[in-house]
């Protein structure tokens, strides 16, 4: 063990022995249609101090894929406002592509300053009654993506978690005057029966926290999947409205009760923002009281948000996220 609390010998071996037939190991060893075939435990390190997390939930909010209004962004900040010690670190080195994304270096007159290196950690934090969880934070791994899950199901597993749950944005034909319907998913129905579906089936471009979810589902443990859309003309502005119904989605599902002061008030300055501009210009007036009035349609004739009616299909809703993310890729 070093100075900071995590252990240097064999990265994240466990302080304790266990069943080399788990679930977690059959991932490890590549027992799947996966195949992963490098060692996961040697990807990340675990803090040897961590309190006992038994029972503790676990949410993932990575960069890279789509964030619409920068939710799931706005989320995660908010999150980690306060005091967020690390329990177990990724090997950032061999899951990123600096020349894809690379990091920012701060240059001062003569010299460089400072490097922002990119960071992939779990977070210790805690709701307002004390309750601890675990918050997944940094950029999506460029590769090794089977690995990199194997990992987390083996930190799952070593930390006794009793729950997964990712959170995305995306855009969507929703208008910001309406509330956001929240879209739920996850291994099992019973963690969110009295969720009424309102997708059908789609295909849309993969992202490793769907991996996580999709493969901790397999394994039998217990994972959500939490969206919020947005609407289209916000989709690449702020817009807390879509990251304070994701938290408050997560508090029900998690049993948490997560201080979301911050991104109230965020929202209360961001819709007073949103309805100026829409009162100064005829052409969003026109857009939003078109997509109201289709929203309105559709959760009257289903008695349910969005779940028929004029809206984008399940095949329209995959081909706006592919403009969406085609778009960010180009940097429009």
């Amino acid at each position: 063990m070093d100075g900071s609390g995590f252990v240097n010998r064999p990265v994240g071996r466990s302080d304790r022995p266990r069943a080399a037939t788990s679930a977690a190991d059959q991932l490890a060893a590549g027992e799947d249609d996966g195949g992963v075939t490098l060692d996961p435990e040697e990807l990340f390190e675990l803090d040897a101090d961590r309190p006992d997390l038994s029972g503790a939930v676990l949410l993932h909010t990575l960069d890279g894929f789509v964030d619409a209004g920068a939710a799931v962004r706005l989320a995660r900040t908010a999150l980690l406002a306060g005091e967020a010690p690390v329990v177990a670190r990724f090997d950032v080195d061999q899951l990123h592509d600096y020349r894809a994304r690379r990091p920012v270096m701060h240059f001062d007159v003569d010299h460089w300053s400072d490097y922002d290196s990119p960071q992939l950690a779990m977070h210790l934090l805690h709701d307002v009654d004390g309750t601890p969880y675990l918050l997944l934070a940094g950029p999506e791994p460029d590769t090794q993506w089977e690995r990199f899950v194997a990992a987390v199901a083996l930190l799952v597993e070593r930390l006794e978690l009793r729950l997964v749950i990712g959170l995305d944005a995306f855009p969507m034909s929703v208008p910001h005057s309406r509330p956001t319907p929240i879209i739920v998913h996850g291994s099992r129905r019973e963690l969110f029966a009295d969720y009424r579906a309102w997708l059908g089936q789609i295909m849309v471009p993969a992202s490793a926290g769907h991996l996580i979810e999709y493969r901790l589902g397999a394994l039998g443990v217990d994972a959500l999947g939490i969206a919020a859309p947005v609407p289209p003309y916000l989709s690449q502005a702020e817009y807390p409205t879509a990251a304070l119904a994701l938290l408050r989605e997560v508090g029900a599902r998690a049993g948490l009760r997560l201080d979301t002061s911050a991104l109230e008030d965020a929202e209360r300055v961001n819709r007073e923002a949103i309805d100026r501009q829409v009162a100064g210009s005829d052409e969003l007036q026109t857009l939003v009281t078109a997509i109201e009035a289709q929203y309105d349609a559709a959760a009257t004739a289903a008695q349910t948000a969005l779940a028929e009616g004029d809206l984008p299909s399940a095949d329209e809703l995959g081909a706006e996220l592919e403009r969406f993310l085609a778009n960010e890729s180009r940097g429009d």
